[in-house]
């Protein structure tokens, strides 16, 4: 691992946290003398994710210019090694490669940004150097739904789908909490709304509190009347959501305490059962293998069990209650 790898990429910002989290292990994976090469599948394994979750993280930080993936090939077999990843910090000149793989500072300038060769394919899998290999097509990482390659899960990855729905979920809820706090949908936000703090704060409101999406954006919208102005930040509407958590919770107790008020009224209005019901409860428990101390049953009730021939004198002896 390198320190000062993962120390920038904790210092990388705006980031959603599941992206953050890959661009951390990748930088855990990264040796300062050969670079960054881990497979996809270890990669997916350390993020806790599925390979198609953890390509669209990838482009992501891509498309940022956080990453660059470089396609490496062995020259003798031809067959495709991992991918090699530069990283943001590093130096654009290539670093030197694991002996195995061959790739690396022993070619020239030229040689970097030439194509690739048709016979072996190296070469750079974003659109930052080199142009695609033509016996691979465009891009050896695709949309998750077409991709190709295919590498062995270790764990199960339905919860790392669900995630990424709540994800989606969640980025909704939030815009239209900014939308009813009174920002408009192209409107600079202040610093204190902007990157993945502001959301973990509001996300508290609804783990801590106990708090509703719905009753979130309902009580926002009740604080313009006090403040037309929207809050610099989340923490300046901690107030407004603590007051709604503590009305919602003393009504709750008023209408549990109203509900069991009502049950107990049902019970002491219901009629008492009948000596029918009450032979059979209790020829029940004569005829089960369940303990059965002898005063819990009268001589009368035995005498009412054996008229409806519910139970026989040799139970009742075996039992003690005769």
């Amino acid at each position: 691992m390198s320190h000062a790898a993962t120390n920038w990429a904790i210092q990388q910002r705006g980031l959603k946290p599941a992206t953050k989290i890959v661009l951390w292990h990748l930088c855990d994976r990264h040796n300062p003398d050969f670079g960054c090469f881990p497979t996809q599948a270890r990669l997916a394994e350390d993020a806790e994710m599925s390979i198609s979750s953890l390509n669209e993280h990838l482009a992501k930080l891509e498309a940022l210019g956080l990453i660059r993936r470089i396609r490496c090939h062995d020259h003798r077999t031809k067959r495709r090694q991992a991918t090699r990843y530069m990283l943001g910090f590093e130096e654009q000149e290539p670093q030197e490669p694991l002996p195995e793989t061959g790739d690396g500072d022993n070619e020239t300038d030229g040689e970097h940004h030439r194509e690739p060769c048709p016979d072996v394919g190296d070469g750079a899998i974003s659109g930052f150097w080199a142009i695609p290999s033509p016996e691979n097509g465009q891009s050896q990482l695709q949309n998750p739904e077409t991709n190709l390659v295919r590498e062995p899960l270790s764990k199960p990855v339905k919860e790392e789908e669900d995630a990424a729905a709540r994800d989606a979920d969640f980025d909704r809820f939030f815009a239209a909490l900014l939308s009813a706090l009174g920002f408009g949908p192209n409107a600079s936000l202040p610093a204190w709304w902007q990157g993945w703090p502001a959301q973990q704060h509001v996300r508290r409101w609804i783990d801590d509190l106990g708090l509703t999406k719905d009753r979130i954006i309902e009580v926002a919208t009740e604080t313009r009347r006090e403040r037309p102005n929207p809050p610099d930040g989340p923490k300046a509407l901690d107030r407004f959501m603590e007051r709604a958590a503590q009305r919602d919770a003393q009504a709750a107790a008023v209408c549990g305490s109203r509900a069991r008020g009502k049950r107990s009224s049902r019970r002491q209005n219901a009629p008492p059962p009948s000596p029918d019901e009450l032979a059979a409860f209790y020829a029940a428990k004569v005829n089960s293998d369940a303990y059965l101390p002898p005063s819990m049953i009268s001589n009368a009730m035995c005498g009412e069990m054996l008229e409806r021939g519910l139970v026989t004198t040799e139970q009742l002896r075996a039992r003690g209650l005769l």
